[in-house]
């Protein structure tokens, strides 16, 4: 059985399918918690520097998929400025969202983070023409209210403080998840449109120009005074590497399931985070984690097993329609041959 067999069979298995969107998502999601694990062990060592941290892993990803796409020999299939509008929303999201925790309190900026999801919703209305039935509405809204759960807990154990400039923290998260709802959208379109691989490599090369030209205006002195040790660095590493994890799946759960079930799965980074802090750090969570846990769960497999009536009846006719083609081309080629 080859491997075009193999994605037949379970791209048409309704079940297979919705189980490999969910396992994605949350190896997405547990990516997302090694790189909060990170961040926070940098942060730890008295570095803030999140425009550096962002720098490393659009270059990675601008060297890794651009030398695919330089071998292929490939022309873009979308002009650069769309790509560049594209790296700037993905870069500015990251930065505005590690930087609110320079001012604000984890559980504040964990909370509106959640803000991402309408955003999404609302743009992949309008823009893309998606539309919601009430099931996943009210997945989507299971999810959020799980994660209430989680903060909930922290709220009840005292939390990690209100930070120093709480209301700039929660301007800088609500504003980030506006660049990151444009930004995940904008992927979406392109990976369900055109080729993954060139969505992912100029996501890198932009954001890398981007990031480039923001660290030499704001974070030249704070590098300058950085002390470097290995810890400092295996800590950037340790980012680097669950980044470029995260970005290399992304595309895949937004071709398949869409941006508004991507950041549903990313509400269980969280969860994994308290993982690492049971087995690794040894520290007691309180029963509520896992009541989060199964609540956002539940939400998800509501969402996914309900996202196939989201599609318009339009969409479903053009997709055929270019199989059609695709099948005709070929079909016309071997007869030439």
């Amino acid at each position: 059985m080859n491997w075009n067999t193999m994605r037949s069979c379970w791209s048409n298995t309704p079940t297979l399918k919705v189980i490999g969107i969910l396992l994605l998502g949350q190896l997405l999601s547990f990516s997302v918690a090694l790189m909060s694990i990170t961040s926070s062990l940098i942060a730890q060592f008295g570095v803030d520097a999140p425009l550096t941290q962002s720098l490393f892993t659009y270059g990675s990803l601008a060297l890794v998929y651009g030398s695919i796409l330089l071998y292929r020999h490939q022309k873009p299939l979308v002009s650069w400025y769309w790509y560049l509008l594209l790296g700037f929303a993905d870069a500015q999201g990251c930065y505005l969202v590690i930087k609110a925790y320079q001012y604000s309190s984890i559980t504040s900026v964990t909370l509106l983070d959640c803000w991402v999801v309408p955003w999404v919703i609302l743009l992949t209305w309008i823009f893309l023409g998606t539309r919601y039935s009430l099931w996943q509405l009210g997945g989507g809204t299971l999810c959020v209210l799980g994660l209430s759960l989680v903060l909930l807990s922290d709220t009840w154990d005292g939390g990690d403080g209100g930070g120093s400039k709480p209301l700039l923290g929660d301007v800088l998260v609500i504003v980030g998840t506006i660049f990151y709802a444009i930004s995940n959208v904008g992927e979406e379109f392109c990976v369900k449109n055109k080729d993954r691989i060139e969505v992912v490599t100029m996501i890198g090369v932009y954001g890398f120009l981007v990031t480039a030209i923001e660290v030499s205006v704001l974070e030249l002195k704070t590098l300058e005074s950085i002390k470097w040790s290995a810890n400092i660095v295996l800590a950037f590493a340790g980012y680097g590497v669950s980044s470029f994890i995260f970005y290399s799946l992304a595309p895949f759960v937004l071709k398949l399931s869409g941006s508004t079930m991507f950041n549903l799965s990313l509400l269980t980074s969280d969860m994994w985070a308290v993982i690492f802090r049971v087995f690794f750090y040894h520290q007691k969570v309180d029963w509520l984690y896992f009541l989060s846990f199964l609540v956002v769960g539940i939400g998800l497999i509501i969402y996914s097993t309900a996202e196939k009536k989201s599609v318009p009846a339009s969409v479903t006719t053009e997709d055929e329609n270019l199989n059609n083609l695709e099948y005709q081309i070929i079909n016309g080629e071997n007869e030439s041959t």
